[in-house]
């Protein structure tokens, strides 16, 4: 089986987003580690309280991950950055409820509703930027 763990950079509100995340999918958080827990003396005072890693198990083998971008590391940092994460779901009933969840202060791109492939499926950015399709196929198995 193949697992896809996306790892997300947040401009230093990972903690605030991953609180979203895990009020919508369940679970417990597996790492929640700060730059301040590395001890590192490169680390901004201002940013050893952000996050190196936070980490999220999201169903069967997946984790959701990211990082605060501090210092040089946020220079390239663009919200969004050009990349959706894509959710396959066991019904159109939890698509429903994880595409509401998701979309809540977001804005829909993609209502969901059966597309021209015949899945199940819309297309949503969340109140932090990030960018979701929500698929559920029921001829697959």
């Amino acid at each position: 089986m193949v697992t896809i763990n996306p790892y997300l950079n947040f401009p230093g509100n990972s903690l605030e987003a991953f609180t979203f995340y895990k009020s919508v999918f369940g679970g417990e958080f597996a790492v929640v580690m700060s730059f301040g827990d590395m001890g590192s003396e490169n680390v901004a005072e201002e940013d050893k309280d952000k996050l190196m890693h936070i980490a999220l198990p999201i169903g069967k083998g997946n984790i959701l991950m990211a990082t605060d971008t501090v210092g040089e590391m946020g220079m390239g940092y663009k919200e969004g950055n050009n990349f959706h994460l894509s959710l396959n779901v066991e019904s159109k009933e939890e698509g429903d409820t994880v595409y509401n969840a998701l979309s809540a202060g977001g804005i829909t791109t993609v209502p969901m509703a059966i597309s021209a492939w015949g899945s199940y499926f819309g297309m949503l950015v969340d109140k932090f930027g990030i960018s979701w399709m929500v698929s559920f196929d029921e001829n697959r198995g």
